[in-house]
């Protein structure tokens, strides 16, 4: 990425995980609805549900748990919902989000957000932080695309959305999901993978590049 990173004219970000500390929240709604049945929600499942359209990422959960005589996927993602609302209107923003944002801004890099929450959950998580959001170009949301992530298709709509559209080598995403890294890739862009440290090392490696957090990316030195 180093030797590439001239190229960068465009930055297309993820949202849950890597700008906004909302991942853990869908950790606690979660196994409060696994109790009832003594089961647990695992790094190793969260990870394979990363990045995907929720009522899809709940249907995996279902699969992987095996509770398809206990609960329907509308079900779960119903309950999920109710607690979620609570849980989202109080986000915060992760480490280094602000920074960069506001450092890219200031350099005039065209930034969008292209996050698989639907725009309610968007508005919801965002609703401290409207004036930062509010520096991206565009956001897309999960709702505004047919297929989930790994499959590029949010990335390419993003891209095609900015006022001149750039070549794809020429963004860069940032991710936290395994998904959304494949996704970046497939869309034949640059890939910074932000991994959460509970994330298998065995779904890390495959990016551009690999950071511990924003706080480490300094665009100022490249």
């Amino acid at each position: 990425l180093l030797s590439r990173a001239e190229a960068v004219t465009h930055v297309v970000f993820d949202m849950d995980g890597l700008l906004l500390d909302t991942e853990s929240l869908y950790s606690v709604a979660q196994q409060a609805i696994l109790d009832k049945w003594n089961r647990k929600f695992t790094w190793d499942l969260k990870g394979k549900m990363m990045g995907k359209k929720a009522l899809e990422a709940c249907q995996l959960c279902i699969d992987e748990l095996g509770l398809h005589n206990e609960i329907s996927a509308e079900a779960f993602l119903e309950e999920r919902e109710r607690r979620l609302d609570v849980l989202f209107a109080k986000a915060a923003l992760m480490p280094g989000a602000e920074r960069l944002i506001r450092h890219l801004h200031r350099h005039k890099i065209p930034m969008a957000v292209a996050t698989s929450s639907h725009r309610r959950h968007f508005d919801l998580k965002t609703s401290l932080h409207k004036e930062l959001f509010g520096l991206m170009t565009h956001i897309v949301t999960g709702d505004q695309v047919t297929k989930s992530k790994p499959n590029p298709e949010i990335f390419t709509h993003a891209a095609g959305l900015f006022a001149s559209p750039p070549a794809a080598e020429q963004v860069l995403v940032f991710e936290d999901a395994p998904s959304g890294v494949e996704a970046g890739l497939a869309a034949g862009m640059q890939v910074c993978h932000v991994p959460d440290e509970n994330l298998s090392r065995s779904s890390c490696g495959f990016a551009h590049c690999e950071l511990r957090s924003l706080e480490d990316f300094r665009p100022e030195e490249r």
